[in-house]
């Protein structure tokens, strides 16, 4: 099975991928194309969230990260875990999914403009591929960008 397949699947360049939520099968095809890092913005008790999925990825060989996000509630310390992790794994090929691609489209756009240095126009482009942020998103990526440029200044 591609991974192409999965829900909502964006390959942002050679090193991150990002998708919904993989099915069981699909961590199989994500292992195969290479990626070494999953990492989960989804809550457990999302409605098609895999029960054991840390235990599935790390079967098929790759490392796993859940930092749940509330999709109500998005906070800088989710953004900051994030980062880390993504600081953590640099070099590696990462697959970063929630039950959507909502949170991590999201997440990905901050990391690609204030991590990365992308531009806004071209980080915005795949953000709104999958979706445009409701206003609680738009206020966090807001505010998480306001607090980045700000400490740069």
């Amino acid at each position: 099975m591609p991974i192409e397949d999965i829900d909502n699947f964006l390959k942002i360049s050679s090193l991150i991928a990002t998708s919904g939520q993989p099915t069981e099968e699909q961590f199989l095809a994500i292992a195969q194309a290479g990626y070494r890092v999953i990492i989960n913005l989804a809550l457990a008790e999302s409605s098609n969230a895999i029960p054991h999925e840390q235990q599935i990825v790390e079967e098929r060989g790759m490392q796993y990260v859940h930092i749940p996000v509330v999709w109500e509630n998005p906070t800088l310390e989710d953004w900051q875990k994030f980062g880390d992790a993504m600081e953590t794994h640099a070099g590696q090929q990462v697959f970063v999914h929630c039950a959507a691609n909502k949170r991590v489209s999201a997440f990905i756009y901050l990391y690609r403009r204030l991590c990365e240095h992308t531009s806004d126009e071209r980080a915005k482009k795949d953000l709104e591929r999958i979706w445009v942020p409701n206003e609680i998103w738009q206020k966090f990526i807001d505010k998480v960008v306001e607090r980045d440029l700000g400490h740069r200044a």
